[in-house]
């Protein structure tokens, strides 16, 4: 797929990620998608994390195959905006299924700049230690998984850190992943998927943004793009005021929430458990966030 092009403002910006200078002037002008990436790096919290998800999806709220099948969904416009959300993160993360059926990279190779952190949540550590992002040491990687599972150093070549279980009985805690994640000074987060991944984040009120693309494609049956409890009523469900922007012949449906703090203001530590690469055991180590 063809690389893109850096205009000044995406060069303004990668400069503004690396130095922490100021965009120039002008920049709060800037429209449409340069506008998303310089919040992005702007944005402004009580906790200091800016939490993204992106979701490419079709008509009918598919983002894979019943097989599992996604590439792609969306056209090459919105791949080149993924790359860039990418570009300006501290962070990717993606759940374990999305390893197991895409085995992806979660590199930046559509555009200029440098590739995040990969974080990849398997909470039961079933993953197998073949997969691209355990291997190819392109980037840093975290395996995010329980605190019974931290035993065993590294996974392949990433790093392993525990996360706690929901309170709620679920698999982990969103917020638990957010701290860890701080704790390591990883605090503006992408989060690519899959669709049960972000719907977690989604129902723990963990996300500042939701860039949901729309691909003019009817799949049928398969896997959701947001698989959430359903409202009992309309006016129950949850309705925004979205910004849309053209991305080829996809729809980029921008959708801004109101994500609780975890509780991590500047100067504090947080203590995060990991692996130790040496046999014999974990270890937790206090980290600024």
């Amino acid at each position: 797929m063809k690389r893109a092009a850096s205009d000044w403002r995406w060069i303004a910006l990668l400069e503004s990620r690396a130095t922490g200078r100021p965009l120039p002037d002008g920049a709060a002008a800037w429209p449409g998608l340069f506008a998303l990436y310089r919040d992005q790096l702007q944005a402004a919290s009580a906790d200091g994390l800016h939490v993204v998800a992106h979701l490419g999806q079709s008509l009918d709220g598919r983002i894979a195959t019943a097989s599992g099948h996604s590439a792609y969904v969306t056209g090459p416009e919105d791949l080149v905006h993924m790359h860039r959300l990418r570009a300006l993160a501290d962070a990717v993360l993606v759940g374990g299924g999305t390893v197991f059926h895409d085995d992806p990279q979660l590199t930046v190779r559509l555009c200029d700049g440098p590739s995040p952190v990969r974080v990849v949540l398997d909470p039961w550590r079933r993953l197998g230690t073949g997969y691209r992002v355990f291997q190819d040491q392109a980037s840093r990687t975290l395996l995010l998984t329980r605190p019974e599972n931290l035993d065993g150093g590294r996974h392949g070549h990433a790093e392993v850190v525990a996360v706690q279980p929901g309170s709620d009985g679920a698999a982990y805690c969103p917020r638990s992943v957010l701290r860890a994640l701080a704790g390591l000074g990883l605090r503006r987060l992408l989060i690519e998927g899959g669709g049960a991944t972000v719907a977690c984040f989604w129902q723990h009120d963990c996300l500042d943004r939701v860039d949901l693309c729309v691909a003019p494609v009817v799949i049928g049956q398969g896997r959701d793009a947001l698989p959430l409890p359903s409202a009992m009523s309309m006016q129950d469900a949850e309705r925004f005021r979205p910004e849309c922007l053209p991305l080829g012949d996809d729809r980029l449906y921008v959708l801004r929430r109101a994500r609780r703090p975890v509780g991590l203001g500047p100067g504090q530590e947080q203590e995060v458990a990991m692996a130790d690469p040496e046999p014999g055991g974990a270890q937790v180590a206090s980290l600024p966030p």
